[in-house]
């Protein structure tokens, strides 16, 4: 066994510890879900306004004893002279360069214009897939011991509108995904709609990864990503809002190597055609699965070439409603349906006349038959308990964090902590005991939703991001650090 697999097989061995109690987890909260019972575990305790330690602003509501530092804020000079980008989504936290240090790999979901100056991820003469994207990753350097960022950098440009994703085979670095199809109709000098590879240890300040698209993955609306690390097989989630989404497939010609292309699927209900996952469903029952096969991965879609989701719909295809965060873990994959569920939100209908929920997790269990099983573990009973989860992570100590993604109505009351925002964002967390879920953190600076919630690999701080505007330098992007008693409550 070669030092890379053999570092690979132990995260993935102590990942499974901790997702096992985390899958018991999600069942003790369907279970309080579907009996409407009060709280049971109480999390750590009531949220108070707390200052950034290093710059003062009150930014988070967090529990007593927890402290945070703000990082990689839009408009920070980089190690390579560029700006922090705009919009921070979608990331991942990966060993260091060092003893105690992290590297992140963030995505920008960056929605301006082509070629738009302000507030682009762009480093000048570099190599990108596109001159006028505005999109791409930085990847971060960080201390554990005191969160100082020892260096940032752009490690991809040239892309555009990337919003999550997930972590490579063996955790050699980051697959980023392009929430969009959009084109050269729209003003890009190229396609887009794509995955590409953004690697650990390649990239350097004023060098970014070169952007190449890995097209047999497919060109849809990309959200989040999870690897099995057994077989290799990529799953997909897919975010077209308004509109029915597919939950894909992609078995590659070889795992280590994405670029040579392979098989892209979408999930289907054995013998059952259009299956609706959105609404009427028991959390618990098992649904066998099958696969349908994506014929055209990367359709033409300027020439009128039917979509991903439209030609996995064609032969029967699953229905989900913006699936977002996606996640492995004690041999299954695990991802968000952020507007699923049969509590419905008030909010219009879709394009389809589908109401939108308060959201849902699933569960697919792989076998070895090539099918498989789909499960419902939770869905959100209201809004106070799960409003539009988004990314999810499952911590070292077996508890769930769900970012909460634009969670909003009309008829929402105003939250204690936060009483001048009409959209308050919360970080959920799932106790193991069962109950209630409960408030970790509350966005206090903005309405902007939180991403990229990931764990240092020893698990003492928690990273996130906090959106901000995907359009404009205000409100600005933050990265934060999250330490304290962590074994205090269920995280």
């Amino acid at each position: 066994m070669s030092a890379l697999d053999r570092r690979s097989f132990l995260a993935t061995a102590s990942g499974a510890l901790a997702s096992g109690v985390a899958i018991e987890t999600l069942s003790a909260h369907a279970a309080w879900a579907q009996a409407g019972r009060e709280a049971g575990g109480a999390g750590y305790g009531p949220l108070h306004r707390v200052p950034a330690g290093n710059t003062g602003e009150e930014l988070l509501a967090l529990p007593a004893g927890f402290s945070y530092v703000v990082l990689g804020r839009t408009g920070t000079p980089m190690s390579d002279g560029v700006p922090t980008p705009i919009a921070h989504d979608g990331m991942a936290a990966f060993p260091g360069t060092h003893r105690h240090t992290v590297r992140l790999i963030r995505n920008h979901e960056v929605r301006t214009p082509p070629g738009t100056a302000e507030g682009r991820v762009h480093v000048p003469g570099s190599e990108r897939y596109d001159e006028l994207g505005v999109g791409g990753t930085t990847t971060l350097e960080v201390d554990l011991r005191d969160g100082e960022v020892l260096r940032h950098f752009v490690s991809l440009n040239g892309t555009i509108i990337n919003c999550a994703g997930g972590r490579m085979l063996h955790q050699r670095g980051w697959l980023t995904c392009e929430e969009t199809t959009a084109g050269p109709a729209d003003g890009w000098q190229r396609k887009h709609g794509y995955i590409f590879e953004v690697p650990l240890r390649g990239p350097v300040p004023g060098r970014p990864a070169a952007s190449m698209p890995l097209t047999a993955m497919g060109r849809f609306s990309h959200e989040a990503v999870a690897v099995d690390p057994r077989t290799g097989y990529v799953y997909e989630t897919e975010d077209d809002s308004g509109k029915p989404d597919g939950f894909y497939r992609f078995r590659p010609h070889d795992p280590r190597q994405l670029s040579a292309g392979g098989v892209l699927e979408m999930l289907k209900i054995r013998d059952v055609d259009g299956y609706d996952c959105r609404e009427g469903q028991r959390m618990g029952a098992r649904l066998p699965v099958e696969w349908v096969r994506i014929d055209d991965p990367d359709p033409d879609l300027e020439g009128g070439a039917p979509t991903c989701t439209q030609q996995g719909l064609a032969k029967g295809g699953a229905k989900f409603n913006r699936l977002e965060g996606c996640w492995w873990g004690d041999g299954a994959v695990f991802f968000n349906s952020t507007s699923g569920g049969d509590v419905k939100s008030g909010d219009a209908p879709g394009a389809d006349g589908y109401v939108e929920g308060y959201g849902q997790v699933w569960q697919y269990l792989p076998s070895r038959n090539n099918g498989g099983t789909l499960v419902l573990v939770y869905e959100s009973p209201g809004r106070k308990e799960l409003d539009s989860p988004d990314n999810l992570t499952f911590t070292p100590r077996g508890g769930i964090v769900l970012c909460e993604d634009d969670a909003s109505s009309a008829d929402a009351d105003p939250h204690p902590l936060a009483p001048g925002l009409a959209n308050v964002n919360r970080l959920i967390g799932l106790d193991p005991r069962g109950g209630r879920p409960f408030e970790f953190a509350v966005n206090i600076a903005d309405d902007s939703e939180f991403a990229g919630a990931c764990f240092s690999p020893d698990g003492s701080v928690l990273f996130v991001n906090q959106l901000g505007s995907t359009a404009s330098l205000d409100p600005p992007g933050r990265t934060y650090a999250i330490r304290g008693p962590w074994r205090r409550g269920p995280l």
